[in-house]
Protein backbone atom coordinates (compact mmCIF):
# COMPACT_ATOMS: atom_id res chain seq x y z
CA UNK A 1 0.00 0.00 0.00
CA UNK A 2 2.77 2.54 0.77
CA UNK A 3 4.02 2.39 -2.88
CA UNK A 4 0.38 3.08 -3.89
CA UNK A 5 -0.20 5.81 -1.34
CA UNK A 6 3.65 7.51 -2.46
CA UNK A 7 2.18 6.80 -6.47
CA UNK A 8 -1.07 8.96 -5.77
CA UNK A 9 0.44 11.68 -3.70
CA UNK A 10 3.34 12.29 -6.74
CA UNK A 11 -0.01 12.86 -8.94
CA UNK A 12 -0.52 15.33 -6.17
CA UNK A 13 -4.73 15.49 -8.16
CA UNK A 14 -6.34 12.69 -9.96
CA UNK A 15 -9.81 11.79 -11.57
CA UNK A 16 -10.41 8.36 -11.22
CA UNK A 17 -12.07 6.60 -14.14
CA UNK A 18 -14.80 4.62 -11.87
CA UNK A 19 -16.49 2.05 -13.19
CA UNK A 20 -17.62 0.44 -9.82
CA UNK A 21 -15.84 -3.11 -10.25
CA UNK A 22 -13.13 -4.37 -7.76
CA UNK A 23 -10.28 -2.27 -9.69
CA UNK A 24 -11.51 1.14 -9.99
CA UNK A 25 -13.51 1.31 -6.84
CA UNK A 26 -10.20 0.41 -5.06
CA UNK A 27 -8.29 2.93 -6.79
CA UNK A 28 -11.31 5.34 -6.30
CA UNK A 29 -11.15 4.22 -1.96
CA UNK A 30 -7.62 4.93 -1.75
CA UNK A 31 -7.05 8.14 -3.76
CA UNK A 32 -10.31 9.60 -1.77
CA UNK A 33 -8.38 8.43 1.53
CA UNK A 34 -4.78 10.13 0.64
CA UNK A 35 -5.85 13.13 -1.18
CA UNK A 36 -8.78 13.90 0.03
CA UNK A 37 -11.92 15.29 -1.51
CA UNK A 38 -10.32 18.10 -3.07
CA UNK A 39 -7.82 16.49 -5.15
CA UNK A 40 -9.78 13.10 -5.79
CA UNK A 41 -12.56 13.21 -7.86
CA UNK A 42 -14.38 9.94 -9.21
CA UNK A 43 -15.95 10.12 -12.60
CA UNK A 44 -18.02 7.59 -14.16
CA UNK A 45 -18.79 7.38 -17.61
CA UNK A 46 -22.72 6.65 -18.32
CA UNK A 47 -23.43 4.45 -22.03
CA UNK A 48 -25.59 2.00 -23.39
CA UNK A 49 -22.71 -0.22 -23.07
CA UNK A 50 -22.82 0.46 -19.11
CA UNK A 51 -25.24 -1.98 -17.67
CA UNK A 52 -27.75 0.43 -15.23
CA UNK A 53 -27.17 -1.82 -11.84
CA UNK A 54 -23.63 -0.85 -12.34
CA UNK A 55 -24.44 3.16 -12.59
CA UNK A 56 -26.37 2.75 -9.60
CA UNK A 57 -23.79 0.75 -7.65
CA UNK A 58 -21.28 3.44 -9.04
CA UNK A 59 -23.59 6.18 -7.16
CA UNK A 60 -24.34 3.80 -3.99
CA UNK A 61 -20.57 3.69 -3.72
CA UNK A 62 -19.69 7.07 -3.69
CA UNK A 63 -22.55 7.95 -1.02
CA UNK A 64 -21.02 5.11 1.18
CA UNK A 65 -17.29 6.19 1.01
CA UNK A 66 -18.13 10.07 0.48
CA UNK A 67 -16.73 10.71 -2.96
CA UNK A 68 -16.60 13.22 -4.60
CA UNK A 69 -18.54 11.47 -7.82
CA UNK A 70 -19.29 13.08 -10.96
CA UNK A 71 -21.35 10.89 -14.02
CA UNK A 72 -20.66 11.69 -17.41
CA UNK A 73 -22.39 11.02 -20.67
CA UNK A 74 -19.71 9.44 -23.43
CA UNK A 75 -21.15 8.62 -26.44
CA UNK A 76 -19.27 5.96 -28.25
CA UNK A 77 -21.74 4.47 -30.02
CA UNK A 78 -22.62 7.50 -32.26
CA UNK A 79 -19.47 6.49 -33.73
CA UNK A 80 -18.85 3.93 -36.86
CA UNK A 81 -15.72 2.90 -35.95
CA UNK A 82 -17.20 1.45 -32.47
CA UNK A 83 -20.57 -0.03 -33.76
CA UNK A 84 -17.94 -1.79 -36.52
CA UNK A 85 -16.68 -3.82 -33.28
CA UNK A 86 -13.02 -5.17 -34.84
CA UNK A 87 -10.55 -5.79 -32.44
CA UNK A 88 -9.94 -2.07 -31.50
CA UNK A 89 -13.47 -1.26 -30.19
CA UNK A 90 -11.89 -0.98 -27.07
CA UNK A 91 -9.31 1.94 -28.24
CA UNK A 92 -12.68 3.80 -29.49
CA UNK A 93 -14.21 3.19 -26.15
CA UNK A 94 -11.65 4.65 -24.08
CA UNK A 95 -10.14 7.35 -26.60
CA UNK A 96 -14.45 8.45 -26.24
CA UNK A 97 -13.72 8.40 -22.17
CA UNK A 98 -10.69 10.37 -22.49
CA UNK A 99 -12.23 12.80 -24.65
CA UNK A 100 -14.66 13.27 -21.94
CA UNK A 101 -12.97 13.22 -18.80
CA UNK A 102 -9.66 14.81 -19.77
CA UNK A 103 -11.02 18.68 -20.05
CA UNK A 104 -12.15 17.76 -16.36
CA UNK A 105 -9.00 16.69 -14.79
CA UNK A 106 -7.27 19.82 -16.69
CA UNK A 107 -9.86 21.78 -15.41
CA UNK A 108 -8.14 21.55 -11.63
CA UNK A 109 -4.72 20.16 -12.60
CA UNK A 110 -5.21 16.62 -12.25
CA UNK A 111 -4.14 13.63 -14.03
CA UNK A 112 -6.92 11.07 -15.00
CA UNK A 113 -5.82 7.38 -13.92
CA UNK A 114 -7.03 4.07 -14.83
CA UNK A 115 -7.93 1.05 -12.51
CA UNK A 116 -5.42 -0.81 -14.44
CA UNK A 117 -3.55 -3.85 -12.86
CA UNK A 118 -0.47 -6.17 -13.96
CA UNK A 119 -2.68 -9.04 -14.40
CA UNK A 120 -4.59 -6.53 -17.09
CA UNK A 121 -1.11 -5.92 -19.52
CA UNK A 122 -1.35 -9.25 -20.51
CA UNK A 123 -4.67 -9.53 -22.34
CA UNK A 124 -6.00 -7.99 -25.55
CA UNK A 125 -6.98 -4.51 -23.74
CA UNK A 126 -6.03 -1.44 -27.09
CA UNK A 127 -8.37 0.82 -24.68
CA UNK A 128 -5.16 1.21 -22.23
CA UNK A 129 -3.22 2.44 -25.45
CA UNK A 130 -5.83 5.09 -25.98
CA UNK A 131 -5.32 6.34 -22.50
CA UNK A 132 -1.77 6.14 -22.08
CA UNK A 133 -1.62 8.09 -25.19
CA UNK A 134 -4.26 11.06 -23.99
CA UNK A 135 -2.07 11.05 -20.79
CA UNK A 136 -4.06 9.04 -18.14
CA UNK A 137 -1.76 7.50 -15.86
CA UNK A 138 -1.77 4.00 -13.95
CA UNK A 139 -1.32 4.36 -10.18
CA UNK A 140 -2.16 0.12 -9.68
CA UNK A 141 0.52 -1.15 -12.53
CA UNK A 142 3.46 1.23 -11.46
CA UNK A 143 2.83 0.19 -7.13
CA UNK A 144 3.20 -3.40 -8.58
CA UNK A 145 -0.58 -4.47 -7.86
CA UNK A 146 -2.28 -7.45 -9.12
CA UNK A 147 -5.63 -8.29 -8.85
CA UNK A 148 -5.47 -10.63 -6.20
CA UNK A 149 -3.68 -7.90 -4.55
CA UNK A 150 -6.40 -5.41 -4.91
CA UNK A 151 -9.16 -8.05 -3.92
CA UNK A 152 -6.64 -8.40 -0.55
CA UNK A 153 -5.93 -4.62 0.07
CA UNK A 154 -9.63 -3.87 -0.45
CA UNK A 155 -10.96 -7.01 1.83
CA UNK A 156 -8.64 -5.08 4.44
CA UNK A 157 -9.97 -2.01 4.31
CA UNK A 158 -13.41 -3.43 4.75
CA UNK A 159 -14.26 -2.34 0.87
CA UNK A 160 -17.69 -4.03 -0.17
CA UNK A 161 -15.82 -4.57 -3.66
CA UNK A 162 -13.28 -6.66 -2.37
CA UNK A 163 -14.97 -9.72 -4.11
CA UNK A 164 -17.41 -8.22 -6.39
CA UNK A 165 -17.69 -10.46 -9.57
CA UNK A 166 -15.51 -8.55 -12.61
CA UNK A 167 -18.13 -6.84 -14.73
CA UNK A 168 -17.09 -5.72 -18.27
CA UNK A 169 -18.59 -3.33 -20.31
CA UNK A 170 -21.55 -4.68 -22.39
CA UNK A 171 -20.12 -4.52 -25.59
CA UNK A 172 -17.84 -6.92 -24.57
CA UNK A 173 -20.70 -10.48 -24.63
CA UNK A 174 -20.69 -9.31 -28.79
CA UNK A 175 -18.54 -11.30 -30.78
CA UNK A 176 -15.62 -9.32 -32.86
CA UNK A 177 -17.60 -8.62 -36.37
CA UNK A 178 -21.00 -8.20 -35.06
CA UNK A 179 -22.07 -4.97 -35.32
CA UNK A 180 -22.83 -3.22 -31.41
CA UNK A 181 -26.28 -1.82 -31.22
CA UNK A 182 -27.96 -0.07 -27.88
CA UNK A 183 -30.87 -2.40 -28.98
CA UNK A 184 -28.22 -5.81 -28.70
CA UNK A 185 -26.47 -4.49 -25.58
CA UNK A 186 -30.19 -3.76 -24.18
CA UNK A 187 -30.89 -7.48 -24.69
CA UNK A 188 -27.35 -8.81 -23.34
CA UNK A 189 -28.12 -6.53 -19.88
CA UNK A 190 -31.70 -7.57 -19.60
CA UNK A 191 -30.54 -11.13 -19.80
CA UNK A 192 -27.97 -10.68 -17.41
CA UNK A 193 -29.95 -8.98 -14.98
CA UNK A 194 -32.35 -11.83 -15.15
CA UNK A 195 -29.55 -14.54 -14.53
CA UNK A 196 -28.32 -12.22 -11.47
CA UNK A 197 -32.01 -12.25 -10.13
CA UNK A 198 -31.91 -16.14 -10.03
CA UNK A 199 -28.82 -16.19 -7.50
CA UNK A 200 -25.91 -15.84 -10.64
CA UNK A 201 -23.15 -13.28 -9.37
CA UNK A 202 -20.68 -14.20 -12.00
CA UNK A 203 -22.29 -14.85 -15.44
CA UNK A 204 -21.81 -13.48 -18.73
CA UNK A 205 -24.54 -13.74 -22.04
CA UNK A 206 -22.91 -13.91 -25.14
CA UNK A 207 -24.73 -12.54 -27.81
CA UNK A 208 -24.57 -14.54 -31.30
CA UNK A 209 -27.98 -13.35 -33.06
CA UNK A 210 -30.76 -15.05 -31.54
CA UNK A 211 -28.75 -17.28 -29.86
CA UNK A 212 -27.70 -16.58 -25.98
CA UNK A 213 -24.42 -18.72 -24.65
CA UNK A 214 -24.46 -18.51 -20.98
CA UNK A 215 -21.23 -18.57 -18.95
CA UNK A 216 -20.91 -19.21 -15.26
CA UNK A 217 -18.35 -20.87 -13.28
CA UNK A 218 -16.91 -23.80 -13.76
CA UNK A 219 -18.62 -25.24 -10.43
CA UNK A 220 -22.05 -24.27 -10.95
CA UNK A 221 -22.72 -25.67 -14.42
CA UNK A 222 -24.66 -28.48 -13.08
CA UNK A 223 -26.65 -25.51 -11.10
CA UNK A 224 -27.90 -24.19 -14.58
CA UNK A 225 -28.74 -27.77 -15.38
CA UNK A 226 -30.93 -27.86 -12.39
CA UNK A 227 -32.72 -24.47 -12.95
CA UNK A 228 -32.90 -24.51 -16.73
CA UNK A 229 -36.29 -24.36 -17.30
CA UNK A 230 -36.38 -20.73 -14.82
CA UNK A 231 -33.12 -20.37 -17.14
CA UNK A 232 -34.34 -20.68 -20.44
CA UNK A 233 -38.04 -19.16 -19.93
CA UNK A 234 -35.88 -15.58 -18.17
CA UNK A 235 -33.25 -15.98 -21.13
CA UNK A 236 -36.19 -15.97 -24.02
CA UNK A 237 -38.08 -13.89 -22.48
CA UNK A 238 -36.03 -11.35 -23.45
CA UNK A 239 -35.78 -12.08 -26.59
CA UNK A 240 -33.26 -15.33 -27.37
CA UNK A 241 -34.89 -17.86 -29.36
CA UNK A 242 -32.26 -20.15 -28.71
CA UNK A 243 -30.00 -20.77 -25.18
CA UNK A 244 -26.89 -22.46 -24.83
CA UNK A 245 -24.26 -23.10 -22.22
CA UNK A 246 -20.88 -23.11 -22.32
CA UNK A 247 -18.94 -26.45 -20.69
CA UNK A 248 -15.57 -24.43 -20.08
CA UNK A 249 -17.46 -22.41 -17.63
CA UNK A 250 -16.98 -18.20 -17.46
CA UNK A 251 -13.34 -16.66 -18.76
CA UNK A 252 -13.31 -12.88 -18.81
CA UNK A 253 -12.24 -11.85 -22.10
CA UNK A 254 -12.71 -14.83 -23.74
CA UNK A 255 -13.86 -13.47 -27.28
CA UNK A 256 -10.26 -11.89 -27.82
CA UNK A 257 -9.67 -15.61 -28.74
CA UNK A 258 -10.69 -15.01 -32.08
CA UNK A 259 -8.03 -12.14 -32.63
CA UNK A 260 -4.92 -14.50 -32.01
Amino acid sequence: MASLNRRLHELESVVVAFSGGADSAFLAAVAHRQLGADRAQAVTAVSPSLAGAEEADCRLLAKEWGLRWTPVETHEMEQAAYRLNDGDRCYHCKAELMKIVTPIAAASGATVVLGVNLDDLGDHRPGQRAATGAGAAFPLVDAGFTKEDIRAASRLMGLRTWNKPAAACLASRVPYGTEVTVGILSRVERAEAALHALGFRQCRVRHYDDTARIEVDADELAVVIEHRVEIVAAVRGVGYQYVTLDLEGFRSGNLNAALS
